[in-house]
């Protein structure tokens, strides 16, 4: 009999326990976003005092490293671990790289550090520029944008002519991207030296079969002693 008091309450009540559900996630999405935002905008804050100090220095490289190590050293101690030197250079290069706040401020709803770590080795600017305003656009988790960008994602698309057919792909592969845990990194850059024409796709298939045809003829040339297992 209570059982079946607490399921009629329930289905009495579902209405305000819907509103009420919603109300905590958008709370939680309100409080994310705020942090979200405050962090990258710290960050970005930090690279700019360094390198304004740096430029107010003489001896612009050698007080630069001292700077950050004494940096680093400082607010590790207030602030813990995330201000080694390999952070501090990379909100440094953040700033360097991203210098006008407008630009990348309005993609910050969907990006997140991890998404503009990943952007800072993209040293093309059009292309970094790309990659960030297509990972918010489309939601891309970091994992996708960084997978994107080591296998040249945005390259393959600019020189084939079969855009749809990369764009398809990418998707495939991406869809269930947090179950691989490893990826190859291929270079389109290469796509001259592997023979590619202008009426190829550039699908990353083409360019993984031509990579290993490579290095398969590269260890048979090496001899006894190697061996080729496989393609994969």
């Amino acid at each position: 009999m209570e059982n079946k008091q607490i399921e009629n309450d329930k289905v009495l009540y579902k209405p305000i326990i819907t509103d009420i559900k919603e109300l905590v996630h958008a709370g939680r999405n309100a409080a994310y976003n705020a942090v979200n935002k405050a962090t990258i905008m710290t960050y970005w804050n930090i690279g700019k005092k360094i390198v304004e100090e740096e430029q107010a220095g003489t001896e612009r490289a050698e007080y630069g490293k001292r700077l950050i190590s004494i940096l680093s050293d400082e607010l590790t101690k207030e602030f813990g671990s995330g201000f080694s030197d390999r952070n501090l250079r990379n909100f440094r290069k953040f700033y360097l790289l991203f210098p006008d706040e407008k630009i990348w401020n309005a993609c910050v709803p969907n990006l997140n550090w991890t998404h503009f770590r990943s952007l800072l080795r993209v040293d093309n600017e059009d292309a970094r520029i790309w990659y960030m305003k297509e990972a918010a656009s489309e939601g891309w988790s970091s994992r996708t944008l960084d997978r994107n960008i080591s296998t040249q994602y945005y390259f393959r698309l600019l020189q084939s002519p079969k855009k749809e057919a990369v764009i398809t792909e990418m998707q495939e592969k991406t869809k269930d991207l947090e179950k691989n845990k490893y990826e190859l990194i291929k270079s389109p850059v290469i796509a001259e030296f592997l023979g590619f024409k202008n009426e190829e796709s550039f699908l990353e298939s083409d360019l993984e079969s031509a990579i290993l045809s490579h290095i398969r003829d590269f260890l048979m040339e090496l001899g006894k002693g190697f061996a080729f297992v496989a393609r994969q």
